[in-house]
């Protein structure tokens, strides 16, 4: 998952602060958090991330998640 906090949104958003902490501090796995506004960045992080999928599944890399079977 990549996170894209915003500047505008609902209640006190402090220019994108509010969104951008509560996202940092969600200490969830597997999450990835750009800086406020910045979508090409995410976008960029998603590109690197499926290059590193093609690389595994090229090797030969079990992948259970392109295979489509989950355990």
């Amino acid at each position: 998952m990549i996170a894209v906090p915003t500047s505008v949104g609902y209640g006190a958003s402090f220019g994108g602060i509010a969104a951008l902490l509560g996202m940092l501090n969600s200490c969830a796995s597997n999450v990835t958090v750009v800086n406020i506004d910045a979508g090409f960045k995410g976008g960029y992080v998603a590109g690197l991330i499926a290059k590193e999928r093609g690389h595994a599944t090229r090797r030969g890399t079990p992948n259970q998640y392109m295979s489509g079977r989950r355990s």
